[in-house]
């Protein structure tokens, strides 16, 4: 009798236990890129900055959210640590142009309101998340680009940096690389069936972005994505990031989405709104939803990742590369971090 009574108390605990884990409420998620990221390839010394940097960036957001600030607040500060750290393509980590230039797109968005604002193809704004936040609220529009963005960062108050500050020696040689190599080229005739053959890009030059994605104690998500774009791009290309329902969506009705990976495919398949749209009209968990758009995007021959969560603080991150820089923080403080598969 005490056997059987001990056997169904173990059972018992182990329920609640799994049942306490399902439940479990996130209020941010992170990712810094998606990409061919082996623990084979990455020294202990590497993977500690990665780590201490991702940690750093839940870290900002968590104590916003906790002390009452707007999701919002949190995915930009956040990002901001992201964006500082060389280790990452998007602010001080951004890779450069084939021209030797760093040009750097960023997208945020409410999803209580569902404004939006994004920059594309900055070269001095020291933190791009700031100035898609400022286009969103300081402005009537969505979308700047250039150095009309820039003008209008600067007549915000935002940090303006010389280029140089972008410089590192690592993204420099990189560009080197991807030059001499005749498979890295930034092809942009979409009309060509042969300039969408898989291996014209190699991917280990075309990953990076970092993004966010918050749940404030109003309920309230924000999504935001910050990139360096493409190594060794030409003539101005812009890719996902800073594309609203692309790269970058937010809406309390369903999720916060923010994508990395290969960005023409991500546009053409309107990933972040897409998997709203299969929240919202098929009833989809944001799990399913985000499976079943990457599976897209997978057959259509592109790759990368997404982070997504849900109103109730459910989160997906999905990827169908190598591994991909990736971290959540639960309601409670508890900050997981994870890079490979």
């Amino acid at each position: 009798m005490k056997l059987k009574f001990s056997y169904c108390f173990v059972v018992l605990l182990l329920c609640t236990c799994l049942t306490t884990y399902a439940q479990q409420k996130y209020v941010m998620v992170i990712h810094g890129g998606a990409g061919t990221i082996l623990k084979k390839n990455m020294t202990p010394e590497k993977e500690a900055a990665y780590t201490a940097a991702l940690t750093l960036a839940l870290q900002k957001g968590y104590e916003l959210i906790k002390a009452g600030k707007t999701s919002l607040d949190a995915v930009e500060a956040a990002i901001h640590v992201l964006e500082d750290s060389p280790l990452f393509n998007a602010g001080k980590g951004a890779v450069f142009t084939h021209d030797g230039r760093n040009e750097m797109d960023a997208a945020i968005m409410d999803g209580k309101t569902l404004m939006a604002g994004a920059v594309a193809g900055v070269t001095v704004i020291r933190n791009p998340i700031s100035a898609a936040r400022a286009v969103m609220e300081k402005s009537e529009h969505v979308m700047m680009v250039g150095p009309g963005a820039e003008a209008f960062a600067k007549q915000a108050g935002l940090t303006i940096v010389d280029p140089k500050y972008f410089f590192t020696e690592e993204r420099w040689k990189g560009l080197q690389e991807a030059i001499k190599e005749d498979s890295v080229k930034a092809v942009l005739d979409h009309g060509s069936k042969k300039s969408m053959k898989l291996g014209t890009i190699n991917r280990d030059y075309k990953f990076g972005t970092v993004g966010a994605v918050a749940l404030d104690h109003m309920g309230n998500l924000a999504a935001g994505t910050s990139t360096g774009g493409m190594t060794n791009k030409k003539y101005g290309r812009v890719g996902d990031s800073p594309i609203i329902g692309a790269g970058t969506y937010a809406n309390n009705e369903t999720a916060g989405i923010s994508c990395t990976g290969w960005g023409e495919f991500y546009i053409r398949n309107v990933v972040a709104h897409d998997i709203s749209a299969m929240m919202e009209y098929k009833k989809m968990s944001v799990s399913d939803a985000s499976k079943a758009v990457l599976d897209k995007v997978g057959k259509m021959g592109g790759d990368g990742g997404l982070i997504a969560m849900d109103r109730k603080g459910n989160v997906a991150m999905p990827f169908n590369t190598e591994g991909m820089y990736r971290g959540t923080v639960t309601a409670e403080g508890k900050i997981e971090i994870q890079i490979y598969k």
